[in-house]
């Protein structure tokens, strides 16, 4: 990697890559923006192991993990809370992604997929399979994670499809879809054993106190691919957001490109529903924040992740601090009660914007 000595200007400073796998440019103000969040997230996730019912301080945290604690230190630290504070730093990045991705393709803030309904779609197979199958498997539930949001979007795209597929009208679509499926899910909940029905509640609320490294490890290999992925697509997704005929004319298969970015999408909100249940607003907030922090003109994926796993950890810490003084307190009631503020913003900006109102 070498500093820029570009002849073109871009407006921008920025470092060129050369590489036998990799090449490209990436800015500088991008660079350092996804830096600084990723520290701040692994920063934060470093804080939120002092709390919980056994109070750890940083050297406690630092000597467990140089295997200098005590046992039961150790055990507390490297055992229980390491999987969960490692699980708010990838989910978070895999919801930023998972946003970034469908903002892109859709063209609008609001298109993500927690507002769009994929995540409602995976919450329903996997309440189908644990309240109606009766099957408590994590594979098992991963499977019918992703299954229902790649069945939730096949049938949001062809909804939505009336010689191609606009953005708004897929996250009207989206958001109908949403909202039978909701329905569908409290009516199973309601029907539902009441331990069954507690259970299920307590998971779809969004929770990481479940994670161990026994579930973690597999999401983690997921996690791998879809980077990989993400890194293969990247350059079809810029082209994309130029519109379909810039992007045909520039050699991308715009039907193939869309189709493997809306399955690595929903991949990555599955991943996460699977592992923790639905945890909402993250996919909507990091994209635009990364976006408006290093001034980009497009959505990030890069610092979509980093901004997503900052904000998940941040919510993972303020929940622990609070169910340190109150009582237990699942991370997605932090992000939705968090989110929904900014999803009021978000519209009355949007709203503005369409009437050509100052924003």
């Amino acid at each position: 990697m070498t500093t820029s000595d570009a002849r073109v200007d871009f407006g921008y400073r920025s470092l060129r890559m050369r590489g036998r796998l990799l090449s490209g440019r990436i800015g500088v103000r991008l660079l350092v923006t996804s830096a600084t969040f990723s520290l701040l997230a692994v920063a934060t996730a470093f804080w939120a192991m002092f709390f919980g019912d056994y109070p750890l301080t940083a050297a406690d945290v630092v000597d467990a993990m140089r295997g200098t604690a005590d046992e039961f230190t150790a055990q507390v630290v490297l055992e229980w809370r390491l999987p969960v504070v490692v699980a708010a730093v990838v989910f978070g990045a895999m919801l930023g992604i998972g946003g970034a991705i469908f903002q892109s393709l859709t063209r609008n803030p609001l298109g993500s997929p927690d507002v769009i309904g994929f995540d409602a779609g995976a919450y329903t197979a996997v309440v189908i399979v644990m309240l109606v199958l009766g099957v408590q498997q994590y594979w098992t539930i991963a499977a019918a994670s992703i299954a229902g949001g790649l069945l939730t979007a096949l049938a949001v795209y062809l909804l939505a499809h009336r010689r191609g597929v606009q953005g708004f009208r897929l996250i009207v679509v989206g958001i109908a879809v949403a909202s039978i499926l909701v329905s569908i899910n409290t009516y199973l909940i309601t029907r539902a054993d009441i331990d069954d029905a507690m259970r299920v509640g307590v998971w779809g609320a969004g929770t990481l106190s479940r994670v161990s490294w026994t579930t973690l490890t597999p999401s983690l290999a997921i996690t791998v691919g879809i980077a990989v992925l993400c890194v293969v697509l990247s350059s079809g997704l810029r082209t994309l957001e130029l519109g379909d005929d810039a992007a045909a004319t520039q050699g991308t298969r715009v039907g193939a490109s869309r189709l493997a970015l809306l399955t690595t999408g929903v991949a990555t909100t599955a991943l996460v529903t699977a592992a923790a249940g639905p945890i909402g607003f993250i996919a909507l907030a990091a994209p635009q924040l990364a976006r408006r922090v290093a001034r980009t003109q497009g959505v990030s994926l890069l610092a979509s992740a980093a901004v997503g796993a900052a904000l998940l950890s941040a919510a993972h810490l303020l929940a622990q601090a609070i169910s340190s003084v109150f009582r237990p307190l699942p991370v997605g009631l932090v992000t939705i009660c968090v989110g929904g503020v900014y999803l009021i913003l978000l519209l009355i900006r949007e709203s503005r914007a369409q009437s050509g109102a100052p924003r």
